[in-house]
């Protein structure tokens, strides 16, 4: 049985000691599904939640992109992550389709953090802990959600 491709996202995340702050940039995403009957291209937009365990502690999202399955974001958010509270957080991003007159449909989704599914995004997550102030970027493929 043959997966088909969620499409794939670009993130850069990095983690302030000092400040403790994480800043999770939203750079772009590629090859998302097509959505409509008319296959005409999705109006994405990413949701952000921060997990601490199983509980979110923080929402963001970022601006919908009008008609575009290859949209590019280039959106940073910070969030206040005390340093010994770090290797229970998890970063969630949900790639939606904004849609007027039906329902927002979750086009896929990718998890960082220690827990993540996926080994990519449990190392991506790993990397950001142990090089501090550094941004780190790398394409995820989303799964579904």
């Amino acid at each position: 049985m043959q997966c088909e491709s969620r499409g794939e996202l670009l993130a850069s995340l990095s983690y302030q000691p000092v400040s403790h702050r994480l800043s999770v940039v939203v750079l772009k995403a590629r090859h998302l599904p097509k959505m409509d009957i008319t296959g005409l291209s999705a109006n994405p937009y990413v949701k952000v939640n921060v997990f601490y365990g199983r509980k979110r502690i923080a929402k963001k999202k970022t601006h919908v992109k009008k008609c575009t399955l290859n949209p590019v974001f280039n959106e940073s958010f910070i969030y206040d992550i005390p340093p010994e509270l770090l290797p229970e957080i998890s970063v969630e991003f949900l790639v939606v389709d904004f849609d007027r007159t039906t329902k927002n449909e979750v086009l896929g989704r990718l998890l960082l953090g220690l827990h993540s599914p996926s080994p990519s995004g449990a190392s991506h997550w790993r990397e950001v802990c142990e090089n501090p102030r550094r941004q780190i970027s790398k394409w995820h493929n989303l799964s579904e959600y």
